[in-house]
């Protein structure tokens, strides 16, 4: 069984390009325990459904099926189209079990039919993110493009064709933040959009009147002139701004 994290409206859009599933290993709060358990069972026969899966699989916690229901882990089973018809699901499924119910057909159950609306895009995006800390779906900045594209905002891919010297503006969620103690006190940031990585040379004296920001910040948005070294491109910025973008807890690589 994998971790999948894309809708089944999204899946032609963005198979090509991200692929379509992650492994369990990705899955917080999966215990080993659970997830060698549940590739046991599907290596014997795939299971047909929410129920199917918690039935066979007994290490198998109801958080556990939750939260794989909640990252769309569970989307592809029986006639599951979406990630909150798993969910209701899920809820049944984790009913008691044993030699009493054991004879129930699964077919008489009436969680199949789940009254609920399908997430949002921005649902499913932090729903991702608090389960993988990653998304195979749409990224974060995709969705805002053309309102950035009208704040004069460049894409990642764009910035190779800004000329030295120019003032170009960046934005997107920060993956790493570094300080070295060798660097003076400069600070480096990389910034991720839709179509890579930017990254951005923060000078002491910003980085002192915008610590905070700079520390914590998940979305940012940096101006200043380009600076183009050895086919190495970066921001030297002048000014950094937070952005509203997303409520996906998007994480950090820290190195100080």
């Amino acid at each position: 069984m994998h971790v999948r994290t894309v809708e089944a409206e999204e899946a032609p859009r963005y198979k090509d390009r991200f692929g379509l599933r992650l492994g369990l290993a990705y899955a917080r709060g999966l215990r080993k325990e659970a997830g060698e358990a549940i590739a046991s069972a599907r290596s014997i026969a795939p299971f047909t459904s929410v129920y199917d899966l918690a039935r066979r699989v007994a290490p198998l916690r109801k958080q556990e099926l939750v939260m794989l229901a909640q990252i769309g882990a569970l989307n592809s089973l029986g006639d599951t189209t979406h990630r909150r018809d798993a969910l209701w699901q899920a809820e049944y499924a984790g009913k008691p079990s044993g030699s009493l119910f054991k004879d129930i057909p699964e077919e008489q159950e009436q969680w199949k039919s789940a009254p609920l609306f399908q997430m949002t895009t921005e649902e499913r995006l932090v729903a991702d993110y608090r389960g993988t800390g990653m998304t195979v779906g749409r990224h974060p900045m995709s969705s805002h493009r053309e309102m950035l594209t009208g704040m004069g905002v460049s894409t990642a891919s764009d910035l190779r064709f800004t000329p030295q010297g120019q003032s170009a503006r960046i934005a997107g969620c920060v993956i790493s933040r570094q300080r070295p103690g060798t660097a003076k006190g400069f600070g480096f940031l990389s910034i991720e959009d839709e179509t890579g990585v930017s990254r951005a040379i923060i000078h002491p004296d910003l980085f002192e009147r915008e610590r905070s920001l700079l520390s914590y910040g998940k979305f940012l948005q940096i101006e200043g002139p380009l600076q183009n070294e050895n086919g190495l491109v970066s921001i030297r910025a002048s000014e950094v701004l937070p952005l509203t973008i997303s409520a996906a807890d998007v994480r950090s690589h820290d190195f100080h």
